[in-house]
């Protein structure tokens, strides 16, 4: 397939009501730890990203090419669509602090490169599931900002219809499984949609991959070693995604693993790891993982090497197990939005008043949509009693035979 066709391929998400891409055509890879690599001139409709020093690689004989090309297009719905999620989850802090929203509510900005980058190597048919931390993924994975924070407020509008909460999303449209309230407890799962993948595709064919991130954390259970003990055996089209963003909680990587190049830890399994705060170097090391095992190479580890600006959830500060330095420096040398940014300006793609005009109208769009939101209202009481069973062949609801209420004189029974 061409460059164009695939580009266009892709563009179908729908973000504020506007589409936008989900997929890049273009060749390039993913940065290694530390800085994000500068981008050289490539011409006025693209940018050259040197990647010749970008992975670190475990077992692996092939990697991603050194050098990645990127178009303005690409960049200008990348900077889109990471500014838009750093403002919805802005906003989220803002109304959780009003306390519209309830609960458990984990943020993802600093983050924001991981879920654009992964979702435009991926396609709609690849599985995907990941942590409570899913705002962000849920968006880019065809959720609008209004049905995203809809959901936060428990209301009818929401993704799933008020009932799933901060945790967990899901589409089964975009086979996006949603976030996993349970530390860890994606990732079997995430590997049962590998298998189901591998066992739906003719032989000799590509399959699908299915991915689960989790974050470092996570990363140290014995669910996590089963699940990739049986990946590897029966050589599952299975990413083992590692957000890497420092801190799980407020333990850092140093004090809470005794091997913190999460991406080796699958022993024999191959891994790969790649620069979180860099689109375009997500997107390639994405795209030669995809390649990887959906074409019957088995499962790989990767980490992704980010960092998160908010505390791990509401009612973390963030500043308690690290200085407010740290977060100031991150910002300023690796923030995943500045470096689209720049690159835009500096390369004359767009002025300096072009993108802060881009950044003013989305700001307006995600407070059109809080404002949409704010309309809404909770899912009738009959709907608790729905999805609780699959639907029969012919679509309709079942029931449980009898449902317990708080009040018991309220249980339902159900013929």
């Amino acid at each position: 397939m061409s460059m164009s066709g695939m580009f266009t391929m892709r563009c179908g998400l729908r973000v504020l009501g506007h589409k936008v891409c989900s997929g890049s055509s273009v060749t390039a890879a993913a940065a290694a730890r530390g800085m994000a690599p500068k981008a050289a001139f490539s011409s006025a409709a693209s940018i050259t990203v040197d990647l010749s020093k970008a992975f670190d690689l475990h077992n692996l004989e092939a990697a991603p090419p050194t050098e990645a090309t990127a178009t303005k297009e690409e960049l200008v719905e990348y900077l889109r669509l990471m500014y838009t999620m750093r403002r919805m989850e802005i906003t989220c802090d803002t109304e959780y602090k009003a306390r519209t929203i309830r609960g458990f509510c984990h943020l993802y900005d600093g983050q924001e490169a991981v879920a654009v980058g992964v979702n435009s190597a991926l396609d709609f048919n690849d599985s995907w599931i990941t942590s409570y931390r899913c705002h962000c993924v849920a968006l880019s994975r065809g959720s609008t900002v209004e049905q995203i924070i809809s959901e936060l407020f428990g209301f009818k509008e929401g993704t799933v219809k008020g009932k799933g909460g901060s945790m967990h999303f899901y589409s089964k449209k975009h086979n996006f499984y949603g976030g996993q309230g349970i530390v860890g407890a994606q990732v079997p799962v995430g590997t049962g949609l590998a298998f189901a993948n591998k066992y739906n595709t003719p032989p000799g064919e590509n399959m699908p991959v299915a991915i689960a991130m989790y974050g470092d954390g996570a990363a140290n259970q014995g669910q996590i070693w089963e699940a990739a003990n049986m990946a590897a055996l029966w050589k599952l089209p299975m990413i083992f995604c590692i957000e890497n963003n420092q801190y799980g909680m407020g333990t850092s990587i140093e004090r809470s693993s005794s091997n913190t190049r999460y991406y080796t830890m699958g022993n024999k399994i191959p891994g790969i790891r790649m620069d979180g705060m860099n689109v375009v170097a997500v997107r390639e090391g994405m795209k030669f993982v995809k390649d990887f095992v959906g074409s019957g190479n088995g499962p790989i580890f990767v980490e992704m090497n980010t960092y998160r600006y908010h505390g791990h959830s509401m009612s973390d500060p963030g500043t308690t197990y690290r200085n407010r330095d740290e977060i100031v420096q991150t910002r300023s040398t690796r923030d995943p939005i500045e470096w689209v940014k720049k690159n835009l300006v500096d390369h004359s793609m767009l002025s300096s008043d072009g993108v802060k005009e881009m950044e003013k109208g989305i700001r307006k769009e995600v407070q059109d949509a809080l404002k949409k939101a704010k309309a809404g209202s909770q899912p009738p009481l009959e709907e608790l009693f729905r999805d609780i069973y699959s639907a029969d062949e012919k679509g309709t609801n079942q029931y449980p035979p009898y449902i317990r209420m708080p009040d018991r004189t309220k249980s339902r029974e159900f013929a």
